[in-house]
């Protein structure tokens, strides 16, 4: 990344919903953004009319360049200077792979992705030595093609090197998301931070994923609260045996900084996945403090419901897809 330059080539690989919301206002922030998502429609929709964001319950249309893959970006633009990753969990290698022409020798991969185990398989790929890690608690629903609600105010986004060290690259990348509206930090504890989000999503996801409540009717069920609360004790458990330091300080608080200044009818991406009739990523999230909690010898019961709840949900859904006979039209 050329820290001088006051306008880079941000490449945003997986701009679902809340790659869309972040991709969007660096495109309003006057960089060169390129929105990466393999969904036809998505990228037709934005092509054709434009990114529609929609902030407090007011949309703008911003003009954005977006490809089905890496191959659809323009060569003219060269190689990135930051290359966000916001594939799901389970694409991470593949996605990576398809997109290494996107970089260069100065180029900076950051993954802003949801659980655990990404920072590994991108180092494999592009090598540590261009790696950042981060977390985001900014949150992009998906309304329509080409058409999100973007939770990028107030949202707190982290971001550090693998090490703990603070770097000038990691630096400059957060002065470019903050001059853009996104509240960013740079950590030096970026694996606790890593699990601080977990805990977060572990609050939420699958409980919204089984119930298909939205944020605000989720909050109005106390039962959910109190299994929210459970989950979340749990991987804090897990976490305390990993040696880690944790900002969240009581399961609780993972609960409220979840759902805190996100609109009514906001939904979880792991919610917005089972509505696509999409595999979500619970391997990486509950899943994770599951499979850390064997290797620990700390019971995870609570944790292992809601994978066992989501992974059959993903099951009938799928079955039901194979099982649908097409209409014959006469």
């Amino acid at each position: 990344m050329s820290f001088e330059e006051l306008t880079l080539k941000i490449y945003v690989l997986g701009a679902g919903a809340l790659g869309c919301a972040m991709g969007g206002v660096l495109t309003e922030a006057g960089h060169e953004v390129w929105l990466i998502n393999r969904n036809v429609a998505q990228v037709e929709a934005m092509t054709q009319r434009g990114l529609v964001l929609r902030t407090d319950g007011m949309d703008r249309t911003v003009r954005v360049r977006a490809a089905t893959s890496a191959a659809g970006v323009d060569p003219v633009s060269g190689p990135a200077d930051l290359l966000i990753v916001l594939v799901k969990s389970f694409h991470t290698e593949e996605a990576m792979r398809s997109a290494v022409s996107l970089l260069g020798p100065q180029t900076v991969v950051l993954s802003l992705q949801n659980g655990l185990g990404h920072e590994d398989v991108l180092a494999n790929i592009v090598g540590r030595d261009k790696l950042l890690a981060g977390k985001t608690y900014v949150g992009g629903s998906q309304l329509a093609p080409g058409h999100v609600i973007a939770g990028t105010r107030r949202k707190l986004t982290l971001i550090g090197e693998l090490d703990g060290g603070v770097s000038a690259r990691a630096d400059a990348v957060a002065a470019v998301f903050n001059a853009a509206g996104l509240d960013t930090t740079v950590s030096d504890n970026i694996i606790g931070a890593i699990w601080d989000k977990l805990l977060v999503n572990v609050a939420t996801g699958a409980l919204s994923g089984i119930t298909r409540l939205p944020y605000g009717e989720l909050y109005q069920v106390p039962e959910v609260e109190a299994c929210a609360v459970a989950a979340v004790t749990e991987a804090m458990a897990v976490a305390r045996a990993c040696g880690l330091r944790l900002s969240i300080a009581e399961p609780v608080d993972a609960w409220r900084m979840a759902g805190a200044g996100l609109p009514f009818e906001f939904k979880t991406s792991m919610l917005q996945s089972l509505e696509k009739g999409s595999f979500t990523e619970i391997d990486y999230i509950n899943g994770a403090v599951v499979q850390q909690g064997a290797r620990y010898g700390i019971s995870t019961p609570v944790n292992q419901t809601l994978v066992a709840a989501i992974k059959g949900i993903e099951k009938s859904l799928k079955t039901s897809q194979s099982t649908q006979t097409p209409t014959n039209l006469t």
